[in-house]
């Protein structure tokens, strides 16, 4: 399970962010900090793996948490959910390893796919001690998983949109080498295309362990 701390002012905002944690699967809610002092001090206590936080707390600003924890042991990751909408902002949370940036008012459906984006990233980088850019372009791509469900996605090539519907309807996941075979493509190609697909949020990386310890690649498309 990744534990999640709510950090917000709003004592009923961070319980229904609280409330949204605990409805996605492979996540739960540790706790709820209502300024940075609370948050500090449950970090300490709790070793939460990620945290919802807002920016705009009561005895400072949200950045300050993030610096501050910056070389903390284990470090936990952040998903900021705020108002705030300065570009200067959202560059300095960015700097400082924000993984996503949720502006509100903002729904559920908004904070489960960015959760299940992120769990897809926590699970992917488990376990991992190397990676090659193929593996680097995947996992980038994963945290950018809802984009490709929205109707504004930009028109892919016509033999690279076959391959999400292969990958959904295959009965298990499938490597480069399967999607070449069944594209009549090189394998490089097909490398090509699930990294530019990965990039755009689809579809999934798995991750298989060889008798070497070097992954193989293989990808699938979650069924919703």
């Amino acid at each position: 399970m990744i534990r999640t701390l709510v950090v917000d002012d709003d004592d009923r905002i961070a319980k229904v962010h609280a409330a949204g944690v605990g409805r996605v699967g492979g996540f739960t809610a540790a706790g709820e900090a209502h300024s940075l002092a609370e948050a500090r001090a449950l970090v300490r206590t709790l070793r939460p793996d990620l945290l919802l936080l807002d920016l705009y707390l009561p005895d400072g600003h949200g950045l300050e948490l993030m610096h501050s924890l910056h070389e903390a042991v284990p470090r936990p990751d952040f998903i900021v959910v705020t108002a705030a909408q300065d570009i200067d902002g959202v560059r300095q949370a960015m700097q400082l390893g924000a993984v996503y940036y949720l502006v509100k008012p903002f729904g559920f459906a908004q904070l489960r796919e960015q959760l299940a984006a992120y769990g897809r990233l926590h699970d992917s980088l488990a376990g991992l001690d190397i990676a090659n850019q193929e593996t680097v372009d995947t996992l980038y791509g994963l945290l950018r998983g809802p984009a490709v469900h929205r109707a504004d996605r930009r028109r892919l090539p016509a033999t690279m949109a076959q391959v999400p519907e292969r990958v959904r309807t295959a009965p298990h996941a499938l490597s480069a080498t399967d999607v070449a075979e069944q594209l009549g493509v090189s394998r490089a190609t097909a490398q090509r295309y699930l990294a530019d697909l990965g990039r755009r949020g689809l579809p999934d990386l798995s991750l298989n362990y060889g008798t070497a310890g070097r992954p193989e690649h293989r990808y699938h498309v979650p069924r919703r």
